[in-house]
């Protein structure tokens, strides 16, 4: 079994980074250990009620909610990435954990594949 990382970076709309990488990560939770981390532009996923059919965009974002069921709970929140878009304060849709630069690093030197979108 595979020490798995999962870094979304993409805003989630605009592009299929972020349904794409959540694809990955759901496909692979059962034959390899997985965590997910959402920085820079990536923690705008995690703002609650978002409408994307407005924009012509399909809502995967709901799909987050599927990472605790396929038993993915290593979720982490770049804190440096909240607090530079003002977010800190902000509701996550997702249970996470807000984590900082040193221990992402940190985290992400125990992985044997690191995945970025």
């Amino acid at each position: 079994m595979k020490k798995l990382a999962i870094i979304i970076s993409s805003p989630p709309h605009g592009n299929a980074k972020g349904r794409e990488a959540l694809d990955i990560a759901l496909a692979t939770s059962a034959i390899n250990h997985v965590s997910v981390f959402f920085v820079d532009d990536g923690v705008f996923h995690l703002l609650p009620n978002q409408q994307p059919d407005h924009i012509l965009m399909r809502d995967y974002i709901a799909t987050l909610n599927m990472l605790e069921l396929y038993d993915i709970d290593d979720v982490y929140v770049c804190e440096s990435s909240l607090k530079s878009r003002n977010l800190t304060q902000i509701a996550r849709n997702i249970p996470s954990k807000v984590i900082n630069t040193q221990l992402l690093n940190q985290l992400l030197t125990t992985k044997d594949v690191i995945l970025r979108f």
